[in-house]
């Protein structure tokens, strides 16, 4: 079942790149995949994920212009994320973890879209965010509904707890944002914060920050380290804190000790 989840994350990641591109260039998600060089439209047999880019040696079969390393890594990223979901979240036979799984995998494909925006073009799309928020929302108050019943608080409710999560980390962005007068996070991290704050909940938004903070302080140091930064570069945050959205989902799961950690679905 791991492997039908990663071949079909693979396939989504190809149409995730499509939306990045098409989304920047203001264009319909419709209609078949051209070459953004020579614009001739990309045959079936060429759009294959993975294994068309090194089958054409990364390189346009009509203009020969090169294919950016882009389009495979965020497939394979992709792949990835849906197989970790798959394999940790969904039983065949219990159609309880369909929603669940779902869920994941919608809310994670429309982060990849922002994590991936946010490197090319220094910004975060709104209209994805406010997506996502408008998923998680429809989905949690879902999950209230049928788990009802088995709520021991108040915080037991994951629509409350989402935006009580969601508000702590927006506040925080935000006022980091006004503070270094978008020097040190952009207003846009903040509606970011809001919508990984929903998904984890309260209290494992500490958590997500931590695990952001950590990662975005170790590429950023190597990445001074190897010239490709300065200290007065500016490097977008969006992915470190999508990583660490997706590291408190996922770890629990993986090491089971860290159920008595996180507060988890």
């Amino acid at each position: 079942m791991t492997i039908i989840f990663f071949i079909l994350g693979l396939i989504v990641g190809s149409f995730l790149n499509v939306v990045v591109y098409r989304l920047n260039q203001v264009e319909s998600i419709l209609g078949r995949s051209r070459c953004p060089h020579c614009k001739k439209k990309i045959r079936w047999f060429d759009n294959i994920p993975l294994l068309s880019f090194f089958l054409l040696s990364a390189r346009c079969r009509d203009c020969g212009d090169k294919i950016s390393w882009q389009y495979p890594l965020v497939e394979f990223s992709t792949g990835v994320v849906f197989a970790l979901i798959g394999n940790y979240f969904f039983l065949l036979y219990n159609s309880s973890t369909w929603a669940l799984t779902a869920y994941y995998l919608i809310i994670f494909s429309l982060l990849m879209v922002i994590l991936v925006y946010d490197i090319k073009y220094m910004e975060i799309p709104m209209l994805i965010l406010w997506l996502g928020v408008g998923i998680t929302l429809a989905f949690f108050l879902y999950f209230d509904w049928r788990d009802f019943n088995d709520a021991m608080s108040f915080w037991d409710f994951k629509t409350i707890s989402g935006l009580f999560g969601g508000l702590v980390a927006f506040l925080f962005f935000f006022a980091l944002a006004s503070y270094s007068k978008e020097t040190w996070m952009g207003f846009g991290d903040a509606y970011l914060g809001l919508l990984a704050g929903f998904i984890v909940w309260w209290p494992n938004i500490v958590a997500t920050l931590m695990i952001s903070f950590a990662i975005g302080a170790a590429i950023s140091v190597g990445l001074i380290m190897l010239r490709k930064k300065t200290m007065k570069s500016q490097i977008p945050f969006a992915p470190f804190l999508i990583a660490g959205t997706f590291l408190v989902v996922v770890l629990p799961q993986i090491f089971p000790v860290l159920k008595n950690i996180f507060i988890y679905i």
